[in-house]
């Protein structure tokens, strides 16, 4: 068997350093790049780093080798241990230095040299299944949960009343405050404009924004809420409903202002 397939068959394990784990992904990745998967595995594991994002680590068996050229380039973390560098070439198209790994283990830390990583925004599109992930990989404890509420919340801008309702969507995401999103039905429209701004999150989809255009006694708001267009299958409840930033606004909920 494997280190990779070990490792995947594994729980959660830790470094004697502490800085690092790795915790196996039991679905199956795919990573395109120039027209074709360049990495499909059913053995990728999390990769969690004190103070960074996870990070897919997919088997060196399950990448494509054919597409990597090595490159003379090295980078020393002091948990995980010396990387070296691969480019990733595909016809006339190439990413330089997205593919690393570890050949050798840090004495405190884990064995990844059975293990290469990309960088995700040098790539195409990922994949969890059949489903696209964007952004970055998704933290397996990262929870996203909607649910529709009777709570009466109102949202001024100054002195202006720009949305009121008693239905709407509230948001919960592990870590962050609570979103209220209100159906557009219940957002005075006259007041906001369409902005250019769109930013992307890998548990809810691809957000587009409103600004408020100012009143008689208000001045304008730059990008003041969003609302999601599509929606993943875990934040589907939010569709057609708009949220705002309580340091752009202010954000009453049955009676007693949100804080920043």
């Amino acid at each position: 068997m494997s280190t990779a397939l070990t490792h995947a068959a594994a729980s959660q394990q830790v470094a004697e350093n502490g800085r690092i784990s790795i915790e196996p992904n039991r679905k199956r990745l795919r990573v395109f790049f120039g027209g074709q998967a360049v990495a499909d595995t059913t053995r990728s594991v999390y990769l969690f780093e004190k103070g960074h994002l996870p990070v897919y680590y997919i088997p060196r068996d399950d990448v494509n080798f054919d597409v990597l050229e090595p490159v003379d380039a090295t980078t020393t973390c002091p948990w995980k241990g010396k990387a070296r560098y691969w480019d990733l070439v595909v016809g006339d198209r190439r990413a330089e230095q997205s593919v690393w790994g570890y050949d050798e283990k840090l004495a405190d830390s884990l064995d990844l040299s059975a293990y290469v990583a990309f960088y995700w925004h040098r790539m195409d599109a990922w994949y969890e299944e059949d489903q696209q992930v964007f952004v970055h990989a998704r933290d397996p404890y990262v929870r996203v949960d909607v649910l529709p509420s009777s709570r009466h919340v109102a949202v001024f801008v100054g002195d202006t009343l720009v949305a009121d309702t008693v239905r709407p969507r509230l948001l919960f995401e592990t870590s962050l405050p609570v979103r209220y999103y209100i159906p557009r039905i219940d957002v005075r429209s006259e007041f906001f404009t369409a902005s250019d701004t769109r930013t992307s999150c890998p548990y809810k989809g691809t957000a587009s924004y409103l600004s408020f255009t100012g009143s008689e006694s208000t001045d304008p708001v730059e990008d003041a809420a969003w609302f999601y267009p599509f929606t993943t299958a875990e934040a589907s409840g939010i569709d057609d409903h708009v949220s705002f930033y309580p340091d752009r606004v202010r954000i009453v909920v049955d009676g007693t202002p949100v804080e920043n």
